[in-house]
């Protein structure tokens, strides 16, 4: 896998990096990944293979919808690969399992995204509008990840993990997407991750007032 640089997502980017709305910021990053193995990709794939082929080895599941079922195409096992090893370049310290990671991956639809887009990043569109020119915060996506990755054909995938597993999860997190979009002719991805986040728990004002107030009470307390 290796990094690729999109001006327009860069754009993204920058606006994105810390959109501080009062009490809550919205946060975003579009990463954009070639396919093709670099440095430790081949072992790591091949691993993540052996991992899935071992499930399929012991799994005795024979639901159409089941993840066995997914799993025997050929071409199925390698997008998971791929998706798993765009995680793995995201997020170089943390370990991922191939088939943990399965059970968080949904496919989705650019209609299903985009309302998911319209209903979270409202105010973030909002913002883009008063402050950019040009079309709006999800046009001036779409013509980015439509350069990178061609979206009239891209899979999407939604990632969608517990939050023990979650490695997106940022504190003060109110809410989380994690989106993949994939190229399967081109062996692309663009991975776009975006969240809310509470300014008072995030930079732990909260934590440090409650702190404050019980050191006070305890004070008063000993003035008496």
């Amino acid at each position: 896998m290796k990094f690729l640089e999109y001006t327009p997502l860069e754009r993204l980017n920058e606006f994105l990096s810390r959109l501080n709305l009062g009490e809550r910021s919205i946060k975003g990053c579009l990463e954009a990944y070639s396919c093709k193995h670099t440095g430790t990709d081949k072992k790591l794939s091949l691993s993540l293979e052996n991992e899935i082929l071992d499930y399929l080895g012991k799994s005795s599941d024979t639901d159409s919808s089941s993840p066995a079922e997914f799993l025997l195409s050929r071409s199925s096992r390698k997008t998971l690969v791929y998706l798993v090893l765009t995680l793995y370049h995201m997020y170089p310290d943390y370990d991922f399992s191939a088939m943990n990671a399965h059970q968080f991956f949904t496919e989705e639809t650019w209609d299903g995204f985009k309302q998911i887009f319209d209903t979270y990043m409202f105010e973030a569109s909002k913002e883009w509008t008063e402050t950019n020119e040009g079309g709006s915060l999800l046009e001036t996506l779409y013509k980015a990840l439509d350069e990178a990755v061609k979206l009239a054909e891209c899979e999407i995938y939604c990632y969608s993990p517990d939050s023990d597993g979650d490695p997106f999860l940022e504190r003060g997190a109110i809410w989380s997407f994690n989106f993949f979009f994939y190229n399967r002719k081109l062996k692309r991805v663009v991975s776009f991750r975006f969240c809310c986040l509470s300014n008072m728990l995030a930079d732990g004002f909260l934590m440090d007032d409650l702190l404050y107030e019980e050191d006070g009470e305890i004070f008063d307390v000993m003035d008496m």
